[in-house]
Formats: C-alpha cells, structure tokens, sequence
C-alpha cells in the first residue's frame, strides 16, 4: 500500500477475514504474542506459553484471529476471570495485533468482532489490564466502549521494577441485562 503524506495507510477491509482461532494458528499467534511480549508493555509473561497452556486458561469461545490476504496479523481472546458462577458473564480481554500491522484498524476491527460474539454468548462485563505506557491500547479500548475503572498500583514486578496496571471494563447494554 502506498502512503501518503503522513496518513497512515490502511487496509483493504475486502481482503480481511475474522475466523475462531485453532491449534493450527498457535505458530503465528504464538509469535505476535512474543512481539507484544518484546515490547515490555503488553503483558508480564516472559515467554509466551506453550498451546496447551494457553487453550486451558482462555475460552474455548470469543478466542479469534484477523487475517489479511490469509495472514494472521492478531488475535483476541477471552480468559474467565473466575470460576465461581456469579462471575460467569465476566472475562478478560487479551487482544495482540502484529507490530506491522499496528495503526492500521485490525486491532478496533477485531475488538469490536469479539465484543459482539461475547454479548451473544451473555457475556455482560468484559474486562482489560493494560500497561499505563501502552497508550494506544488504552485508546482502542475506550473507543469500543471500555473506561477506567482504576490504577492496581506496583501489580507486579518486571525485570525487578514493580509496574501499574489500568483497569478498564466494558459494561453490555445487551447481555446481563
């Protein structure tokens, strides 16, 4: 794609495609998952973890890839954020988008796919832990319906340095209701 003069170039959304994310995937999402892990302010893992790990703590539902031109260039999915059944219509938002893709609306394009699919399954409150340094995370999700709902101050340590995490949450207007 050609750019120009300081307008971020975006996709053809005709040649993008959101589909579940399989076991097939795990290459590719494994390594945009360790590109956001190089950043220092996508998650505290150190290492992304192996498939099976991964499959056990998220959803088996509202776990999906984007694709252009059938590359995978992200992927979002949902992990519960307990097991008691009160809090079962509550999750946790994980959403990495390539770092070559990033800027280009993949990541609000898949955002907004995996908040509609959570509202059909009755999934009333999704929530995101986000590094206060990872502005345009924070920006995606307030854009798609999430706010601030705190700081978790000195959260956890990475490389020896204790690090904030913003809370944020998306109420449905749907589910739960």
């Amino acid at each position: 794609m050609i750019r120009d003069k300081g307008k971020k170039s975006t996709p053809n959304f005709n040649s993008v495609n959101i589909r579940s994310l399989t076991k097939n995937d795990w290459p590719q999402v494994s390594q945009i998952y360790e590109e956001g892990i190089a950043t220092k302010n996508a998650t505290f893992e150190q290492t992304p973890p192996s498939w099976d790990e991964w499959d056990n703590s998220h959803l088996k539902k509202c776990r999906y890839v984007i694709e252009d031109n059938g590359k995978i260039v992200g992927w979002a999915a949902l992990s519960p954020v307990s097991k008691r059944m009160v809090y079962q219509g509550v999750s946790e938002v994980s959403i990495y988008i390539r770092l070559t893709s990033n800027g280009k609306g993949y990541g609000k394009k898949l955002l907004n796919y995996l908040i509609e699919k959570s509202e059909s399954l009755g999934i009333w409150t999704l929530q995101a832990g986000i590094f206060p340094e990872n502005v345009r995370s924070i920006i995606l999700h307030e854009k798609a319906g999430f706010r601030t709902v705190g700081i978790r101050e000195k959260i956890g340590k990475m490389d020896g340095l204790w690090r904030d995490v913003v809370l944020m949450e998306r109420r449905s207007k749907i589910a739960g209701l």
